[in-house]
């Protein structure tokens, strides 16, 4: 067995490590006291809500209130917390906790894990995470508390709020509105201060990066002094909440109050960045609206974060590399930094990657189930992106349907490239170099 796991690449041991997670959570949502019922969900079901879980996505087939036991609940809320920070972050950390050594390997895969950027100081790096995010959630579950106390009482207050702080955090986008109104969300919530700040924030500290915070932590708020991967993933961020919130205050809620019609445009800015949850009714959007959302749902968050989609820093090296083009400049850059051509090959075939699995998925699913091309992209978008919001389809889907979209969670959270790599690890390539010839594009 250890000879096997030594002959395994990093991207075919993370890629293992996820899948064996959702096979054992589903196997534990299949027991009888994982439901309400006590009767234990179907494998299909089991199976579909560990993938949700783990991939901390969030799209559902049964109501996570009322379908899921107490036990059921927690088992959800530990596969989101795993999914979040990662299998192989998760693995290091028992492994410190235990005082056993971690060696070289290891460590090498925990780098290919976390997107670190050397392998040098990834146990301290793992407990700087572990760290933060128990910060973070606590933070988040105590402004919450509250409002959830004085609703439902301490226990079930306290209850609410840790899970659904863990959730945001982990950009995982599960909830447990389901008894007031099933798959309700966050709706009933739309101008309450607490909940929306306590949300978003940890919506947007999740997605931002474990390295972003390094830097936060390191040299402040003194932006000049962070690392140009920080700059972009921060400049980034602040564009893709700013302009789509703009838009929805404008556009889509100017018929809402004053107050309700702000919170709602920032939260549904901030959600698509593969948190899933929602203050509005989505099928109340424009078509607009809902085509801006499935645009920032295939983006996602930052590398090395707990949120998907194909990461804002692809999006930017994209961007400023047609920037590049229609100056006539030979390189990319930022900051005053050139960015490798490789980096841009990689970010140009992560987009295309992306694009071609959520319109085929969503080509596919309109077809068998006879549905609207634009909400089925909507699922699609937001299964790949790993954000769980949804248009109410999900759970009436029939199981081709709901075995692409299982897909798609499983390849956005382990991700496009770990996948391929894993794939192709035994090939070695070919090192010779083919006659060059022009090509027109554009």
């Amino acid at each position: 067995m250890k000879k096997t796991l030594k002959q395994l690449s990093s991207s075919q041991i993370i890629i293992l490590g996820f899948a064996a997670v959702i096979l054992i959570g589903a196997l534990l949502l299949t027991l009888p006291f994982a439901t309400q019922d006590r009767q234990g969900a179907t494998f299909a079901d089991a199976l579909f809500t560990a993938t949700s879980a783990v991939c901390v996505t969030g799209l559902i087939v049964q109501d996570t209130a009322t379908y899921w036991s107490g036990f059921g609940q927690t088992i959800i809320l530990m596969l989101i917390q795993i999914g979040g920070m990662g299998v192989v972050t998760i693995t290091v950390a028992l492994t410190v906790l235990l005082k056993r050594r971690i060696g070289l390997r290891q460590r090498s895969i925990m780098q290919d894990a976390i997107s670190a950027p050397k392998v040098g100081g990834i146990v301290r790096l793992t407990g700087f995470i572990i760290k933060m995010t128990f910060i973070f959630e606590m933070l988040g579950a105590a402004i919450m508390a509250p409002v959830f106390c004085k609703e439902l009482g301490f226990f079930k207050g306290l209850w609410y709020s840790v899970f659904h702080s863990i959730s945001a955090f982990c950009n995982a986008g599960f909830d447990l509105m389901g008894t007031k109104t099933p798959y309700s969300s966050l709706t009933y919530y739309v101008s309450n201060p607490a909940i929306n700040i306590a949300i978003m924030s940890l919506i947007v500290i999740g997605g931002i990066g474990f390295s972003t915070w390094e830097d936060f932590c390191i040299h402040k708020l003194n932006f000049k002094k962070f690392r140009m991967q920080s700059k972009v993933i921060l400049l980034t961020t602040a564009l893709l909440i700013s302009l789509p919130a703009i838009y929805f205050f404008f556009l889509e809620f100017s018929e809402m109050p004053l107050a309700q019609r702000i919170w709602s445009s920032l939260f549904q800015a901030v959600t698509p960045r593969t948190a899933g949850f929602n203050t509005v009714d989505l099928t109340l959007l424009s078509e607009t609206g809902v085509a801006i959302m499935i645009i920032l749902m295939v983006i996602g968050g930052a590398p090395a974060s707990t949120a998907g989609g194909m990461k804002t820093t692809t999006l930017a090296v994209m961007l400023s590399t047609a920037v590049s083009v229609f100056g006539r400049r030979e390189h990319t850059h930022f900051f005053g930094r050139r960015i490798d051509s490789e980096t841009v090959r990689t970010a140009a075939t992560i987009v295309t990657m992306y694009i071609t699995l959520f319109v085929t998925g969503g080509l596919i699913i309109s077809s068998v189930e006879g549905l609207p091309l634009l909400t089925c992209l909507f699922e699609t978008a937001s299964a790949v992106g790993t954000v769980g919001l949804t248009l109410g389809i999900t759970p009436e889907l029939g199981m081709i349907s709901r075995s692409i979209l299982v897909l798609l969670m499983y390849f956005g959270r382990v991700g496009g490239l770990t996948l391929i790599f894993a794939a192709l690890a035994s090939n070695k390539g070919n090192t010779a170099r083919l006659p060059q010839e022009k090509l027109t594009v554009g």
